[in-house]
Parts: C-alpha cells; sequence; structure tokens
C-alpha cells in the first residue's frame, strides 16, 4: 500500500506540474482517431525495416501499457479495443528534449494519442513510428501487478473497470456479449418479431414462482415490486392485437447469489400469436444453431468456446419429463403420487424445500436430482406435469401434461417455453390452486391479466430465456458474474 501510495504521489506531482506549466493532462478530445488495427493492416505489405510510403499521417489512441527506452529510441505498447500496437519513439523524429520529456512524464496506464507512419520494425513487428504525442489521460492511479491483472476473483467483480484495462481477454469476452445479444435481437427481427418495453415497477410481481424485490411509490402512496418475468405484459400485447412481440431486458429476482443466479440478470422473452410449443420448439432450435456458428466466427481458435458452442449444433436430443423420472427414478406412476408422498420422496434426496410447496415443485426437485445430470450438451425436455406449470396450455393428447418444453445445458436450465394457457376461466382456477398449495403469495395473482384474458388471447406460445445463461454455455465460462459487466456481490 505504501509502494502505491508512493505511485499515486508521484503521478499527481506531474499533474500539477503539467498544469503549472500551462499545459493540460485532460483535454476535451483527439479528433481523426483510427483504431490501432489500421496501423497493423498497413504493415502488413511492409518488411522488416520498411516504412510505410508517404501518406496523411495516422492517429491512434489507447492506454499505454509498458514502455522501454534504448538509449536514443524507445518502444511503447499502445493498446485499444482493435488489439495492441508498437510505438516507435526515435530522438530524430521527436527531438532530444521532447523526447526525454515524454519518457519522464509517461506512465504504464496513461491514456495517449500518436500520431505517424506505419512502419514495421528490425524485428518484424508492426508499429507505428511516432511523429508526435498527446496525453489525453493521466492515470494517477497505477495499473494492477503491471497489467497481469487483478488475480482476487472478487475485486475483478467490484471493479471491472479495472479488470477491463488490465486483461484483453475480458474486453474481449464482454465483446463478444454485445456481438451476441446483438445477435439474438436480429434473430428475431427475421422472423418478424417485433421488440417492445414493459413496465419494471409492476403492482403485482407475476410469471414466475420467485419472490420480488419490494419498493414504494411516494406519489402513489403503494407498494411496487420489480418484475420477477416479462411473460404477462406480453401476453397482454398479443390480446391487444401485436402478434409477434419480444422484450429483451433485465428482471429481477431477490433470491439467490451463485454461479448460476445473479438477483438482476438479462431475460428474454417472445409471444408468438396462432403458433404451438411446436413451432416455438423449431424457431429455439434455430437461434441456437445460429448463435453456435457466430461465437465460433467470433472466437477463432479458442479449444474452450470451440467445444462450448458445439453443444448448441443440432440435432439435439429429446427427453419427456415424466418418462426419464420414472425410468432414472425407479419410481412407478409419478403423476399419482400424493403431495405427501412427492415430498418424502424429494426429502429422500436431500430437497429442502418448505413443506407447503406444490406438488410441482417437488416433482422438479426430482428430475433435478435423478435426470438433469445425465445432460452432456444442449437437451430439450419436453410435455411436463401439470402441476409445475400454472400458464401453460394441457397436452392434447397426454392426460395431466401440459405442452411445454424446457432446454438444460449441462449444469443448468436455460430456457422455457409453453403452449400458452388462454381461457381465462381455466388460468383463475390454476392461480387460486396454486396460491392454495403454497399458502402464500410467491406466486402471485394477478387479477387484471385473468381480465385481459376475457378479451380473447389468440392460441399462441412463448419462450423466456436467462441471457446471461446461454452466454456462459456458449463460451464456456463456469460463473455467471463472468460474463456480467456489473454483477451484483455481497459488501465487504
Amino acid at each position: 500500500m505504501a509502494e502505491e501510495n508512493r505511485l499515486e504521489q508521484d503521478r499527481k506531482a506531474k499533474v500539477a506540474r503539467w498544469r503549472a506549466e500551462g499545459k493540460e493532462p485532460y483535454p476535451w478530445s483527439f479528433p481523426d482517431r483510427s483504431p490501432t488495427e489500421r496501423v497493423r493492416e498497413a504493415c502488413r505489405t511492409l518488411k522488416p525495416g520498411e516504412e510505410a510510403p508517404p501518406a496523411p499521417p495516422v492517429r491512434v489512441a489507447g492506454r499505454l501499457m509498458a514502455v522501454r527506452q534504448h538509449g536514443r529510441t524507445a518502444f511503447a505498447d499502445l493498446e485499444d479495443l482493435s488489439g495492441s500496437l508498437q510505438l516507435l519513439l526515435r530522438v530524430d523524429e521527436l527531438g532530444e528534449g521532447p523526447y526525454n520529456g515524454w519518457l519522464a512524464d509517461l506512465d504504464p496506464g496513461d491514456i495517449i494519442g500518436a500520431e505517424g507512419t506505419p512502419i514495421v520494425s528490425r524485428r518484424g513487428e508492426p508499429s507505428l513510428l511516432v511523429r508526435s504525442l498527446t496525453l489525453l489521460a493521466k492515470a494517477v492511479r497505477p495499473p494492477p501487478e503491471k497489467f497481469h491483472g487483478l488475480q482476487d476473483v472478487e475485486e475483478r467483480l467490484r471493479r471491472r473497470y479495472v479488470d477491463l484495462l488490465s486483461s484483453s481477454e475480458a474486453r474481449a469476452r464482454f465483446r463478444t456479449r454485445t456481438l451476441l445479444v446483438r445477435e439474438i435481437r436480429r434473430y428475431f427481427d427475421d422472423a418478424g418479431f417485433l421488440e417492445v418495453e414493459t413496465p419494471v415497477l409492476t403492482s403485482v410481481a407475476g410469471g414466475a414462482a420467485a419472490a420480488p424485490f419490494v419498493t414504494r411509490s411516494n406519489y402513489l402512496d403503494a407498494e411496487l415490486r420489480l418484475r420477477i418475468s416479462i411473460e404477462l405484459p406480453l401476453k397482454r400485447l398479443l390480446v391487444g392485437g401485436l402478434e409477434r412481440v419480444y422484450e429483451l431486458s433485465k428482471a429481477f429476482r431477490n433470491e439467490d447469489l451463485d454461479s448460476i443466479h445473479s438477483p438482476e440478470f438479462t431475460e428474454f422473452e417472445a409471444y408468438w400469436a396462432y403458433a404451438d410449443y411446436h413451432d416455438m420448439r423449431h424457431l429455439m432450435e434455430g437461434l441456437f444453431e445460429r448463435l453456435a456458428h457466430r461465437t465460433l466466427e467470433l472466437c477463432p481458435g479458442d479449444s474452450v468456446v470451440e467445444a462450448a458452442a458445439k453443444r448448441f449444433l443440432p440435432p439435439f436430443p429429446t427427453v419427456d419429463f415424466v418418462d426419464a423420472l420414472e425410468e432414472r427414478s425407479g419410481i412407478p406412476d409419478l403423476l399419482s403420487k400424493s403431495r405427501e408422498e412427492l415430498r418424502e420422496l424429494a426429502r429422500a434426496v436431500g430437497s429442502t424445500v418448505p413443506d407447503n410447496s406444490s406438488n410441482g415443485t417437488f416433482l422438479d426437485k426430482l428430475f433435478e436430482h435423478y435426470v438433469e445430470p445425465t445432460f452432456d450438451r444442449v437437451t430439450f425436455v419436453v410435455d411436463y406435469p401439470a402441476a409445475t406449470t400454472p400458464l401453460a396450455k394441457r397436452h392434447r393428447s397426454k392426460p395431466g401434461r401440459v405442452e411445454r418444453f424446457e432446454v438444460f445445458h449441462p449444469g443448468f436450465e436455460l430456457a422455457n417455453a409453453y403452449t400458452e394457457l388462454n381461457d381465462p376461466d381455466e388460468q383463475e382456477a390454476r392461480f387460486r390452486s396454486q396460491l392454495g398449495e403454497r399458502g402464500d403469495d410467491r406466486y402471485a395473482f394477478d387479477e387484471d391479466y385473468v381480465s385481459a384474458l376475457g378479451y380473447g388471447l389468440p392460441p399462441c406460445t412463448g419462450v423466456g430465456f436467462g441471457v446471461d445463461r446461454v452466454l456462459m454455455g456458449l463460451l464456456g465460462i463456469p460463473s455467471i458474474k463472468e460474463v456480467i459487466l456489473f454483477p451484483l456481490i455481497r459488501s465487504r
């Protein structure tokens, strides 16, 4: 800590001296800047020691990573989002005074601009022969461990900006995240869906069995909740005549914080009128295939990503929920079991959910124990027991089931889809049944949604998936916190 304070004091003294000399250490802009990849591209046709033909100078800017002086020549490593570039500084180009002044004033971590000519060093390194330098932001805090990155995992998450500035891998990962999210939007846009926005604050947190964050509106003098799902508002839009809609936005659940759960996460949901869960399955298979190919394009040569992305390529295995569970557990006639029997079976495999949980919750816990560990790639699980799903339409040929599929990745659930229930009387009865079974309001009764169904919800299907988990799976990353720029973590 003492060494860091000394370095900070030295850097702050440089800022004070610059200002005393009438120079600005934090200028307003650096116009006409090019990415460093332009210089690297220009160097491809040059031989070692060769300089590009006379042309307008190239201006680059980024973070100074290191400086190495060799007498009247110095080499500086500059990094921007497009990659790294060597800057070649020579006394003959800059002049004796400016050359020595820059070497004395610059520190690793500074943001600088450079103008010059593409050149390949004698050792064959693409470089920029610098004609002039500009300090764009003096870094008064030294970078972590000479830019080998933050080693403490929690510090990387708390100070993501330091993680990013010190790790090209982190920058590449989050750039890939953005491009894959863009691909999701493009895929559904191409399929004729309309992107919409629905409220984050709501009086009833419905659409999922999860605890909400609760807040209060002073103006309305009313208790509000952060949404736990975006399902019910989107289906209201189908009632209103918007036949294909999707939303990609934040949802919030006041629950777990671990490697696959985050209280604040990015959710995608889409709803499609006049289609069923078979249609949605085909759409999701196409999405996964497209995302897998795009991931392989964005991360060439990365063996971890390559193996992970290939798990998202078809064909996809299909598992019947009840058949697989009965086969793996050796327990027959699961759908005829009472809640007490299912609770005892779930307790026997270590489940700790409350005693008043629904039959569906106990069945889910049994499936989680017996079947989920057997998945070794992206797998579709179909035709769930009706007790697990109050918002899905009953199965047209399998009594006691609903038309639902979930998509699983080894280790976690990815997506959930139904042929949607659109009978208002049946929906109200299922809501009330869930409230009666659970004895609380965790699966809230949304009276307005039942009223909306009374105006007629067309036959439809819908899907929801956690974007962060899909990205974890595609990139082979074991923790959800590593695909969220600013994850919520415990205080120090």
